[in-house]
């Protein structure tokens, strides 16, 4: 069984960046479509930017777009987010979750398809961040 950890969030001013980290064990991640996701009170969930199980594409909410990067390192099996010229509107609850490769491989499907836990293979709890105006 895959676990993940989040790890990274805080309280950061309005144009500041963060880091998030993303541990997993029990399993490789290299086999995995992975993705971070947010959630805020009174919104939808959000797929906010997904890598392919490959690595070579990559898919982000147009509100994100320009200023966050996701990015992995098997070595360490972790995956980050890096969040630049962060806003109020980002403030939220980020967790990371995948799902294996062999049952959705496209990073614009996981980030954009059914975003239901049940469509979400294995995901962590997750952290927060709040961004200060």
């Amino acid at each position: 069984q895959v676990q993940l950890v989040e790890s990274g969030g805080g309280l950061v001013h309005s144009g500041g960046s963060l880091r998030l980290a993303c541990a997993a064990s029990g399993y490789t991640l290299d086999v995995y479509t992975v993705g971070w996701f947010r959630e805020a009170p009174g919104k939808e969930r959000e797929g906010v930017s997904c890598l392919s199980v490959s690595g070579s594409s990559t898919h982000y909410a147009d509100s994100v777009k320009g200023r966050f990067t996701i990015s992995r390192d098997i070595a360490k099996n972790t995956v980050f987010l890096q969040m630049n010229n962060l806003k109020p509107e980002d403030t939220a609850l980020y967790f990371c979750a995948v799902a294996y490769g062999g049952r959705i491989s496209s990073a614009h499907e996981l980030c954009t398809d059914d975003l239901k836990d049940h469509n979400l293979d294995y995901r962590g709890k997750g952290t927060l961040v709040t961004v200060s105006s």
